[in-house]
């Protein structure tokens, strides 16, 4: 599928994003809309992946998404690239949805595979699962995404150290890095520093890239992808904006976790093209 495709769906995606969110007064748009452009190239040109959703996911990529808070765009591109009904979105947050305000597995919903909201587990599980398809002689490739806060929570580098001494090299992470979390800047919260020079430290092939050019987004997965099977487990840095898309949510940590009003909802959606049909 071409970069500009992947655009125009990226584009549908925070239209849902947004409509969602503000349709239960209940959500977290920033770090969705900063992370939109990924997960819709993640999923629409660079997973292996088999909409016939199989809990084991045996001899496919498998994705698991860490900073679970983001569950509307997760749940926009799942829908989107064909694991359920797009017209489920409406049911986002509502009482017996399986659309939780953070993805759970107990109500089956396809394309998920752990319950995540607790920040900082989500490592732990993607090395769990390359270690599987290691040791059951499976070359498809484990992917995960995590919020750069998210790494202020100290389980996070006993897995990265762990991933390291064990040669996890089916492992790609990618970190959102907006340096905003819910209560302000990173800098100001706790400061993490240079994350290039930690992952190096702890023995990780370190990749950058720009979260909001799809065509720097499509080559540096296909470059992490190829980078495989070396004896390293690879990181991306991913550099985003909190918002991306809807200029008044481009302003610093306070959309991460509240809803637009009508008139709100009304201004972002005139900044985003309706390419696919709202559901």
């Amino acid at each position: 599928m071409a970069t500009s495709e992947l655009t125009k769906i990226a584009s549908q995606v925070r239209r849902d994003i947004v409509r969602m969110v503000h349709a239960q007064q209940s959500g977290h748009p920033g770090g969705s809309l900063g992370c939109t452009d990924f997960l819709t190239a993640l999923y629409f040109k660079v997973l292996k992946k088999d909409t016939d959703f199989k809990m084991d996911g045996k001899n496919e990529d498998l994705f698991f998404l860490s900073n679970g808070h983001i569950s509307p765009v997760f749940y926009s591109v799942l829908s989107r690239s064909g694991y359920f009904d797009v017209k489920e979105l409406a049911t986002f947050r509502k009482i017996n949805s399986r659309l939780q305000g953070h993805p759970t597995t107990h109500e089956g919903l396809p394309g998920i595979r752990i319950a995540s909201g607790s920040l900082g587990q989500g490592m732990s599980v993607a090395i769990g699962a390359a270690l599987s398809k290691k040791y059951k002689a499976d070359d498809r490739i484990v992917y995960s995404l995590h919020g750069d806060g998210e790494l202020q929570e100290g389980q996070n580098w006993e897995a990265i150290m762990f991933a390291a001494h064990n040669k996890v090299d089916n492992y790609i992470a990618t970190i959102d890095v907006n340096g905003q979390q819910i209560d302000g800047p990173l800098s100001k919260v706790l400061n993490l520093d240079n994350l290039e020079e930690k992952f190096k430290a702890f023995h990780w092939t370190v990749l950058h890239m720009d979260g909001h050019n799809m065509e720097e987004i499509v080559s540096t997965l296909e470059k992490a992808k190829s980078l495989t099977g070396q004896g390293k487990p690879i990181v991306i840095l991913m550099k985003t904006v909190m918002g991306k898309g809807v200029d008044f949510m481009e302003t610093g940590h306070e959309w991460h976790g509240i809803a637009p009003n009508d008139e709100q909802l009304a201004n972002a959606l005139s900044q985003l093209e309706e390419t696919l049909g709202d559901y």
